[in-house]
């Protein structure tokens, strides 16, 4: 059975740091590319960062490009995302998930990640 269980999350001021770690259980990071996606109070989720299966290649939503940062440790079996700068409108439930194919890059799009963590919640106040 496949697990990907967030932590990291927690209530910060504008401006601060936090960094979310994503474990999975059952399935390795090291053959599957990663993402992280978040969802806002009254909002859609959206895609925020993902990174491919060798970890070389990473690509983020606009609104966070230059303050966050995704990276995997595979012999950790974990994704992160390292935020920095953070505002006020980053605050959401952030959600990390693996791909469903093997051996391809990360995506923007949802439905290309087949495993989904339970979400771990960020609050950032002005």
């Amino acid at each position: 059975q496949v697990q990907l269980v967030e932590s990291g999350g927690g209530l910060v001021q504008a401006g601060d740091s936090l960094r979310l770690s994503c474990a999975a259980s059952g399935r390795t990071f090291s053959s599957y590319a990663g993402g992280w996606f978040r969802q806002g109070p009254g909002k859609e989720r959206e895609f925020v960062a993902a990174i491919s299966w060798r970890g070389v290649n990473e690509f983020y939503a606009d609104s966070v490009k230059g303050r966050f940062t995704i990276s995997k440790d595979n012999a950790k079996n974990t994704v992160y995302l390292e935020m920095n700068s953070l505002r006020p409108e980053d605050t959401a439930v952030y959600y990390c998930a693996q791909r469903s194919l093997a051996f391809v890059g990360g995506s923007s799009i949802e439905t290309d990640y087949g495993y989904w963590g339970q979400g771990t919640q960020v609050t950032v106040s002005s």
